[in-house]
């Protein structure tokens, strides 16, 4: 009975929407048709005809003497006021599309006159099985939109102020700098700080907006202890060069491991010492990684790699979250690709390169680069459309197109087609602060892979053939996310012209008033130079416009008696 009662719910709402669809339609003819019956006793007549006569004869004659009676500026003012109000709206319009990426007319009728007209309410799922794909599907767009930790970023102070001692630009925007010291907090905080005042400064340190004020804080700090945060402090924004910041970070590792194996007798001692062991696992794992990091900028990459592959096995040992964001497998594939070993990258990718796990575009790029590199050095287009791709080659195609669909910011950069600027520290997947960081450390090695890319460039274009509305739907991964463009404009500097995809068009209504704003502007400036003939004109043409009204009266009254209407009119 429930089930019974609920269907006939849903049909009766179903045919209520049905008939709201079309009652706009109904009521439009029905008010015509009201109007016109009801024209005697409302005095139309008399108010649009002279004297007596028949109806179309009268309408034309006072539709005459109106226009007879309008001077040229009436029509100067009317059109005038026509084009400041549709060149009004063309401004709001255009602001409101440069800021939020959409038209405010557009987004209003879809908003609020859809549902009421009876539009499908796409937020409103018509069952369950629907409604957890919405969810998953707005999960994963929450989760592509995240702003991730950059696993490559560089160091502050060896190079980002060297680029702005240089250049004179700031590389690194103020949102991206508010992020790190958020994960700073995170990563090197935690309740028992209070306890040890050496920790309590560097607390504090993290927190503050003023560089100067934070380095001054780290000196403080060693004055007290030999803290490990306050070097890594000093290694990522006082040193000056790599070297400087290797010899900090050799200090800060020999201080972490210190507090690593005093925390680790104590962990199991109740909640308070395993936060402080997390904390201290955090600061052990950064010191490593970046220690890794100088030494692949100082040329010495077989250390590194022995580094990144110890850092590897104790990620996957340990089972704290907070390891997972540091991403040290895109360090090792860099790393790896410098050195050569394609096996070796083959290796880590198996492991990550999985349809259930997060994606970058390092993962992708990477497998694509080993797939071309197979086939790259004997490519040719030509010969290609002569006789088909092999297998080889459409497997590297195909590779190309994945990564393509997941990140279509990097070709541009891959081909120099885009200038490339130093990557921030943060990045968005699938973003184009994504695609410079990936670029800016892996163009090296694409340009070391003979052919790879005159490959890239023959074939990336074909992506987008495959994928015509990558905002509503994907081929190989779920649909591209709208949040990119705001996302990434945050995060790189204003000197940078953020590449945005898909190339949004000007909509509809925007063109609209640009058009009405011209049109009246330039039947304003016609009327006011030519009074005579564009009043002429106007006559024509409003003359021209009631003609087809006029003849269906006219019709109308010939077909129904006069009898009816009579009868009609005396309602």
């Amino acid at each position: 009975m429930a089930e019974s009662g609920t269907g006939f719910l849903d049909q009766l709402k179903s045919c209520i929407v049905w008939s709201w669809t079309y009652f706009w339609t109904v009521w439009f003819f029905v008010m015509l048709f009201l109007v016109y019956i009801l024209r005697v006793p409302l005095k139309i007549n008399d108010n649009l005809t002279t004297a007596s006569g028949p109806a179309m004869f009268g309408t034309e004659s006072s539709l005459s003497m109106f226009l007879n009676t309008l001077t040229p500026k009436f029509y100067v003012a009317l059109t005038g006021t026509s084009s400041l109000i549709s060149g009004l709206i063309l401004i709001f319009e255009w602001w409101y599309f440069r800021k939020y990426g959409t038209s405010f007319i557009e987004q209003v009728s879809v908003s609020h006159l859809r549902p009421l007209l009876g539009g499908v309410d796409n937020s409103t799922p018509s069952n369950s099985n629907s409604s957890n794909g919405d969810s998953d599907s707005n999960r994963q767009s929450v989760s592509e939109c995240k702003v991730w930790r950059n696993p490559l970023n560089l160091f502050r102070g060896a190079e980002y102020n060297r680029y702005t001692w240089v250049t004179g630009r700031e590389p690194l925007t103020y949102y991206d700098m508010n992020l790190s010291a958020q994960d700073h907090q995170t990563f090197f905080t935690c309740d028992t700080d209070h306890l040890r005042p050496a920790d309590a400064i560097m607390q504090k340190a993290w927190r503050e907006r003023n560089p100067q004020a934070r380095i001054s804080a780290a000196h403080e700090a060693l004055e007290l202890d030999d803290c490990a945060t306050a070097y890594i402090l000093l290694a990522e924004e006082e040193a000056t060069t790599i070297v400087e910041a290797e010899k900090l970070f050799k200090q800060a590792l020999k201080a972490g491991e210190g507090c690593y194996r005093r925390s680790q007798q104590l962990q199991h001692h109740g909640a308070q010492y395993e936060a402080q062991h997390r904390r201290d696992t955090n600061v052990l794992v950064y010191i490593k990684r970046r220690l890794a990091m100088c030494a692949r900028k100082l040329g010495r990459t077989r250390e590194a790699v022995k580094m990144m592959r110890d850092l590897y096995v104790f990620q996957l040992m340990k089972e704290f979250p907070l390891l997972s964001m540091f991403n040290i497998h895109e360090n090792l594939l860099e790393a790896l690709l410098e050195l050569q070993a394609y096996a070796d990258v083959q290796a880590v990718l198996a492991k990550y390169d999985d349809i259930s796990l997060p994606k970058s575009a390092t993962i992708c790029y990477t497998a694509a680069l080993l797939k071309a590199r197979a086939v790259s050095d004997k490519f040719s287009p030509e010969a290609a459309s002569r006789r088909g791709l092999s297998t080889a080659e459409m497997n590297a195609v195909e590779a190309i197109h994945r990564a393509v669909e997941f990140n279509p910011h990097v070709p541009k950069y891959l081909l120099e087609m885009k200038s490339l600027i130093l990557p921030p520290e943060h990045i968005l997947k699938r973003g184009d602060s994504e695609a410079i960081a990936y670029a800016f450390f892996h163009l090296q090695h694409w340009k070391r892979v003979e052919g790879a890319l005159n490959l890239l460039h023959c074939t990336w274009e074909g992506t987008f053939r495959m994928i015509p509305y990558p905002l509503e739907k994907g081929h190989l991964f779920y649909p591209y996310p709208i949040c990119t463009e705001t996302a990434d404009r945050e995060l790189l500097p204003l000197f940078h012209e953020v590449s945005v995809y898909p190339k949004k068009e000007l909509p509809f209504f925007i063109l609209f008033t640009a058009g009405l704003c011209s049109f009246t502007a330039m039947l304003a400036l016609l009327t006011h130079q030519f009074p005579e003939l564009m009043g002429v004109f106007a006559k024509a043409f409003l003359s021209t416009l009631f003609a087809p009204l006029n003849f269906i009266m006219e019709k109308v009254e010939n077909i129904l008696p006069s009898s009816l209407w009579h009868q009609l009119t005396r309602i």
